[in-house]
């Protein structure tokens, strides 16, 4: 049964691929979420795909290429005892990822859209996920992928801080024109006409 479930995960690793998200604002300004960038118009590129951020320079050249073929992304949130034991295993193991946190809505609808539900916690192993944590399958997935079972990470490589998954906007202040405070300036008043010559009126 082990040896199924392996390769039954090495298959789906090997077929699946890491997810790109974007943000795009249509002309009624409705928000909407995809993973395809749109054909015409701005999108802003939001989140960073599975395994962005990781820091592989100075990985052995084995879990260089594990680590550049399967990613590894977590998405936890706080107060959450299943999310710490997640993100513990994976360092124990010496599991180069991406912790992405999911405390707001906006991270929540994006979780939805990305991995379909808000069960945390959640990994993104190349393109396999892990729903709910549970070591033995956890183990099993990163086996299959090639993750040493011992950590191999060298004694300086520091684990990057959480990221929120949406990124935070930052709305910029309302513009006031100058003296908006102040009352209008009456209008001038109209310049009276030029004398006629000899003091004659029409």
């Amino acid at each position: 049964m082990q040896h199924r479930l392996l390769m039954v995960a090495a298959a789906t690793l090997i077929t699946g691929s890491a997810w790109a998200q974007y943000k795009v604002v249509g002309p009624d300004g409705k928000i909407t979420y995809t993973d395809t960038p749109p054909l015409t118009g701005k999108a802003q590129s939001v989140g960073r795909p599975a395994g962005e951020g990781v820091d592989t320079e100075n990985l052995p050249y084995e879990l260089r290429q594990v680590v550049g073929r399967y990613p590894v992304t977590l998405y936890t949130t706080s107060n959450c005892g299943a999310c710490d034991a997640a993100r513990s295993l994976l360092r124990q193991r010496g599991v180069p990822f991406s912790e992405r946190t999911v405390n707001t809505s906006a991270d929540a609808t994006l979780l939805v859209q990305n991995e379909g539900g808000t069960d945390l916690p959640v990994a993104r192993l190349g393109g396999q996920q892990l729903k709910g944590f549970n070591s033995a399958d956890w183990n099993g997935y990163l086996d299959a992928a090639g993750y040493p079972k011992q950590s191999q990470l060298p004694t300086s490589y520091k684990f990057r801080d959480p990221a929120p998954l949406a990124p935070l906007t930052v709305r910029p202040a309302p513009t006031t024109a100058a003296g908006a405070n102040n009352p209008p300036s009456p209008a001038p008043a109209p310049a009276p006409p030029p004398a006629s010559p000899g003091g004659i009126k029409f």
